[in-house]
């Protein structure tokens, strides 16, 4: 049996009550951190409170040497992730492999970013469109992608879910005045006026944390807000509902000009 696990947004107090007793019947515990992590916890703190082992796999031992997919064929092994296990593309082809191998598999579900976001903002989750991610630029690689996924969600009125780069194996972690940085950056380069400084911007700082940030504004003002440690990620909404706009007013500190503009 190959279990796949979530441990929510923050702290080891995000696993569910499902995941912790499998955690406890389990031959094996496998753990990745570098899709995301939890900045509320440790490994020492996860395995105080269940009174178990976990082993941190890198990338390579994953996605490479099949760790978990190989001990998985003799042994019952737990594969825990940040957030809800199978958001990664990495990890459902395990669990395609595993089906093909003939490895029982389950799923244990946790919050992700993907519902969290939307929720505090108190923006509408079914407004939103394709989820795109900023990546940390590098020589000859700046891609215009997650200016486009915004640019064809305002074609469809949807919102956009921006998510911000980790390279959690190197400690570095994107902030939101960085990803706007970059999508300004683009609009130079491309011309075609779907981000601006006047653009509104949601920002949003250690989801599922006791104290999450959430803070909207024109992208001139967020520019150099401190919006403390990670994680963060953005959202580019596009037209707002009313209750939008107040939640947006209410919640993230907007400017009340936007409730004059909302539907």
């Amino acid at each position: 049996m190959l279990y796949f696990i979530g441990l929510g947004l923050y702290d080891e107090k995000d696993i569910s009550l499902k995941g912790a007793e499998a955690l406890k019947k389990v031959d094996v515990i496998y753990a990745e951190f570098y899709t995301a992590r939890l900045f509320g916890a440790s490994i020492d703190s996860l395995e105080d409170m269940l009174g178990v082992k976990i082993k941190t796999l890198s990338r390579e031992e994953v996605e490479e040497e099949n760790i978990p997919l190989k001990e998985a064929e003799k042994n019952d092994v737990a594969f825990l992730s940040a957030g809800d296990p199978l958001i990664a593309t990495t990890h459902s082809d395990m669990m395609i492999q595993a089906k093909k191998n003939g490895i029982e598999t389950m799923v244990i579900h946790s919050s992700s970013i993907l519902s969290a976001a939307p929720g505090i903002s108190g923006l509408q989750a079914y407004k939103f469109g394709k989820v795109t991610t900023i990546p940390f630029p590098e020589e000859n690689y700046f891609p215009h992608s997650p200016y486009l996924a915004i640019k064809g969600n305002r074609d469809s009125k949807m919102h956009t879910l921006v998510l911000l780069d980790i390279q959690a194996h190197l400690d570095r972690y994107m902030t939101v005045n960085q990803g706007l940085e970059y999508l300004l950056q683009v609009e130079r380069e491309r011309g075609e006026n779907i981000i601006s400084k006047d653009t509104l911007a949601v920002a949003v700082a250690r989801a599922g944390s006791p104290k999450p940030v959430v803070k909207a504004d024109k992208i001139e003002k967020l520019l150099d807000e401190d919006f403390g440690g990670p994680l963060h990620c953005l959202i580019i909404p596009s037209d707002l509902h009313f209750m939008e706009a107040e939640a947006l007013v209410v919640l993230g500190g907007a400017p009340e000009e936007i409730m004059k503009d909302s539907l």
